[in-house]
């Protein structure tokens, strides 16, 4: 069972896809990622406008979104999973649900966002030409890009854009990438 952990809709269970088509960020994995967003790199959901690549059941987004974020944008492509990801949204509200490609919805995308979150199918060559397709200028100057990877994947940070965290926990691995913190 997969709920929200904290915000305005705490405590709210979120439908799962049936069989292996997605794997929801552990509980534990997406409390620790949201403590490192909001303590360590002094995230504020409240206003933020969030893309959620490879949305799945959309649990990183909708997390988001329940700690204050104005919008969210989950793209998936699965339209099985993507039914599942609009049930689970229209519970929220101000929640956008397109179905497509990532690569695909980023390169016909205009917008910029404050935080996105990748969160692809491991091991099938996704991450890289999404992140560059970001840091090529769909995430705003100060946002963060956060990738679910697999443990054993190394990740590379694109210029202009820096690791700002990494961290493994089991074998999933996070790493959060956004314009290098100012020298100080």
């Amino acid at each position: 069972m997969v709920r929200i952990i904290a915000g305005r809709a705490r405590g709210l269970t979120l439908q799962v896809p049936e069989g292996q088509r997605v794997r929801p960020t552990a509980d534990r994995v997406r409390e620790a990622l949201f403590n490192v967003l909001a303590h360590r790199l002094h995230v504020d959901f409240t206003g933020l406008r969030i893309l959620d690549l490879f949305a799945g059941a959309g649990t990183l987004g909708l997390e988001a979104l329940s700690r204050g974020a104005a919008e969210l944008t989950a793209v998936e492509a699965d339209a099985g999973v993507a039914r599942v990801l609009t049930a689970n949204a229209r519970r929220l509200g101000a929640v956008r649900v397109v179905r497509q490609e990532a690569a695909r919805f980023l390169a016909e995308a205009t917008d910029a966002w404050d935080v996105v979150f990748l969160d692809p199918p491991y091991h099938k060559g996704l991450i890289a030409p999404v992140l560059a397709a970001l840091a090529a200028g769909r995430l705003a100057p100060d946002g963060l890009a956060v990738v679910e990877h697999p443990a054993d994947e190394a990740m590379y940070a694109p210029e202009p854009l820096g690791i700002r965290f990494q961290r493994i926990y089991g074998g999933t691995g996070i790493t959060i990438l956004g314009a290098p913190p100012p020298s100080t």
